[in-house]
């Protein structure tokens, strides 16, 4: 990920060096600009670089030393280009009323510009109509490459469900034929071994009461079926039990937060109270948890910072995860999957959970696992 965000950004600064040169090209053919032409084409142009991270800013910035460009030196209509790419950039990213605004206001500046400086109307409204039309088509391009990012994301997230759900549905199908298969060997084999190991037992003891000989195989059968008895004991147990996935408990906490920071997000991971083994189910939950909260940073908060903190109470261990993302106070959070599989997963521990906008901003997390009180306690 890391390499990509490099990469758009050289993409970023070139393309906005070629637009310089561009610009500062056609200014040399057209006249002799001055050192403070040239100064304000390169800024404006250049500034187009930082376009993903701080688009309104990009779109005063330019749009301002294009429109002193303008007043000062009279250039043709080749002066809006910058503009134009800003406020693709800006109504792209979200920002259509910020964008149209400062559109009409250079567009109205440079009429003005043209009034002034070229004589004949006609021509004035010609450039001007020429000029409202890329200004249209940046913003409708831009508004176009906004829905289909988020028809991307969408998509790539509807793929991930279901493929979440189905290793889920995976899982409890092959738990739901572990009991079956457990319930199978019970009711047949452990009935038929015990029968064995009784009438083995039964034919010893006559054996000994007599004061005859207990014949070897007699001794042996008995032996093998109380051994027998015990395997399917605890075969039966293993088959009972949900395997725990080794790879999602607390003790891979660092490997997780490795992963989360290699992703780009800024990661703190803190830990309070006393802490201790807690059951297998509260651990794989509280893994699942943080593993969910994280993967919700990196597709909806832009890898923003994050805190993660577990918290051993005397009766719970609680899991909280702050990220820093643009979730605003007040902002309505439709629950996704992840959201519902992590409630499910705390609901069925019996505990809490609290998912809502932090009042400071970004998305908070909260989970409450119930535990067994320390013994000594109260």
């Amino acid at each position: 990920m890391r390499g990509d965000i490099d990469r758009r950004t050289l993409l970023d600064a070139a393309a906005a060096a070629v637009i310089g040169a561009d610009v500062v090209t056609a200014a040399c053919l057209a006249s002799s600009p001055g050192g403070l032409d040239v100064l304000l084409v390169l800024a404006g142009s250049l500034a187009l670089a930082a376009h993903r991270r701080a688009p309104r800013a990009v779109l005063v910035v330019t749009t301002l030393c294009m429109s002193g460009y303008a007043v000062h030196a009279h250039p043709g209509s080749w002066v809006a280009l910058p503009v134009v790419v800003a406020v693709h950039a800006a109504a792209r990213n979200g920002y259509r009323a910020q964008a149209a605004g400062v559109g009409a206001v250079f567009l109205v500046g440079y009429s003005v510009v043209l009034f002034v400086s070229v004589p004949g109307v006609q021509d004035t409204v010609e450039r001007t109509l020429l000029l409202l039309g890329w200004f249209l088509c940046a913003g409708v391009t831009g508004l176009i490459d906004k829905n289909w990012q988020a028809y991307l994301r969408q998509t790539e997230k509807r793929a991930l469900d279901a493929e979440r759900t189905r290793e889920e549905t995976a899982l409890r199908r092959a738990g739901e034929e572990r009991l079956r298969i457990a319930r199978e060997l019970h009711d047949s084999l452990t009935h038929s071994i015990s029968i064995v190991k009784l009438q083995a037992g039964v034919a010893v003891h006559l054996a000994r009461k007599r004061g005859a000989e207990v014949e070897p195989a007699l001794l042996a059968i008995q032996e093998a079926s109380g051994e027998a008895m015990r395997e399917l004991r605890s075969t039966l147990e293993v088959l009972r039990t949900d395997v725990v996935d080794p790879g999602s408990g607390l003790d891979r906490m660092d490997e997780l937060a490795g992963r989360a920071r290699a992703a780009g997000i800024v990661l703190t991971v803190a830990v309070g109270g006393d802490v201790r083994a807690v059951p297998a189910e509260v651990d794989g939950a509280a893994y699942r948890i943080v593993q969910e909260a994280l993967t919700n940073v990196a597709r909806h908060a832009d890898r923003a910072g994050t805190s993660v903190r577990l918290t051993y109470a005397d009766t719970a261990l609680v899991v909280s995860v702050d990220d820093e993302g643009p979730c605003l106070p007040g902002d309505q959070v439709t629950p996704g999957t992840g959201l519902t599989g992590m409630r499910e997963r705390v609901t069925a521990l019996g505990g809490t959970l609290e998912t809502v906008p932090r009042a400071r901003g970004g998305f908070s997390v909260r989970a409450e696992l119930p535990l067994a009180p320390r013994r000594g306690t109260g």
